[in-house]
């Protein structure tokens, strides 16, 4: 196959535009530049040059995006080659070493896309496979030297790719999935996380086949759900619900609209040794369910909201609000005194600030008194950049009410 070309094709960026990459956002959009080529290939490396003629950093061009250039690096002296890679991606999966938890462990991201250096590219490991998604028109164009220097830093039995999301045609680019290379994943992969068994769907499942970022907020549950009754919304394939019951809940429901990942939901409670009787898998709309539950009087000790993605664009972000203030709305109103609700929301549009407002706003309307006592988030293996906030994705609340 090919290489790709180490061509550097320099770009001029408008007066008063290199501010954003003197802070090193790694992000720079169509409107910083005096003009774009219509030469370059997607994913080539550019150099970004200010109007006093320095070189502020080298990045991949996307004619398709609005983000024209993610940039690889703020070094101008750095060659964008072979190498390059190489040196990034050994250095991602070398830190994950000083990381909270990660030492030792056989599931966690390796890669985690701007935080390490690498836009557009996400690595998760389930024991003896890697799950990619290459995202951007330079994570594509570098596709093959990053999946070879993961195959000879990591020695997996297999690496598969997942990148079958949307954002690609924001790119670009069309949906991909499939082996790399080595062998082909099983259609589950069993794994460990946080002393708990779980089963990757790395074919056919959601992101990379499981969801690794909440691996700490699943042991907040752990430890906080003894003797209580649990409720598990969203539950995908249940893991909040194997966390809890481990922790000794009394009982652990698991609701979500997808019955198949309620199947995998009740092999999890097997695979863990956990009691079958404690545990109910209910297939419904989530949001005509917690009303059910509410004019049923159902009641919890603890509530988990761990939602889809409700708001994927700006527009929708008014709309996505009200969804979030629904859910939390309903879950105050079903939880008993001195109970936990545990909430999250996982859109990128939706800040930390404005999240805690939308449950702030719930809690008047169902008149309960509500107290935050811990901020939750992505895992340490999943990090965020200083200079790049957008990459703090998952905020989560624990909140006791009254």
């Amino acid at each position: 196959m090919k290489k790709p070309s180490a061509t550097v094709t320099p770009l001029r960026l408008k007066p008063g535009r290199e501010h954003s990459l003197e802070l090193r956002h790694p992000w720079v959009f169509s409107g910083a530049f005096q003009s774009l080529p219509t030469d370059v290939a997607p994913g080539q490396t550019v150099s970004l040059v200010a109007l006093d003629g320095r070189v502020m950093a080298t990045g991949a061009f996307s004619p398709s995006s609005q983000i024209s250039v993610r940039t690889w690096s703020f070094d101008s002296s750095e060659r964008i080659d072979e190498a390059f890679f190489h040196g990034r991606v050994r250095a991602a999966i070398d830190r994950r070493r000083n990381f909270p938890g990660c030492a030792g462990a056989t599931s966690m991201r390796l890669i985690n896309a701007e935080a390490d250096g690498l836009p557009g590219v996400i690595v998760d490991r389930y024991a003896d496979f890697l799950v990619c998604q290459f995202l951007s028109a330079g994570a594509e164009f570098w596709r093959n030297t990053i999946a070879d220097a993961l195959q000879e830093i990591c020695r997996p039995r297999g690496i598969y790719e997942r990148s079958d999301v949307d954002v690609r045609e924001k790119e670009g680019l069309g949906p991909r999935a499939g082996v790399i290379s080595g062998a082909e994943p099983p259609e589950l992969v069993e794994f460990e996380m946080s002393g708990m068994r779980f089963l990757a769907d790395p074919r056919e499942g959601h992101k990379t086949g499981f969801y690794l970022d909440q691996r700490r907020n699943l042991e907040v549950v752990r430890d906080l759900a003894n003797d209580r009754d649990v409720l598990n919304c969203f539950a995908y394939t249940g893991s909040f619900a194997v966390a809890a019951l481990r922790g000794g809940a009394k009982s652990a429901v698991n609701l979500d609209s997808s019955a198949p990942s309620l199947e995998i939901a009740a092999r999890h409670i097997e695979l863990n040794d956990l009691p079958a009787e404690r545990a109910q898998h209910v297939t419904a709309d989530v949001f005509e369910q917690l009303r059910r539950f509410r004019d049923g009087r159902r009641e919890f000790d603890l509530i988990v909201l761990d939602p889809p993605k409700f708001v994927a664009n700006a527009a929708q972000l008014q709309r996505g609000s009200r969804a979030y203030k629904d859910i939390n709305l309903l879950a105050f109103k079903l939880l008993r005194a001195g109970g936990l609700l545990a909430t999250f929301s996982c859109s990128g549009h939706v800040s930390a600030e404005l999240f805690q407002k939308i449950v702030a706003d719930a809690a008047v309307d169902a008149k309960r008194e509500v107290r935050i006592v811990e901020y939750l988030g992505q895992a340490p293996d999943h990090p965020v950049l200083t200079s790049f906030p957008q990459g703090r994705y998952l905020k989560g609340l624990l909140c006791v009410v009254d």
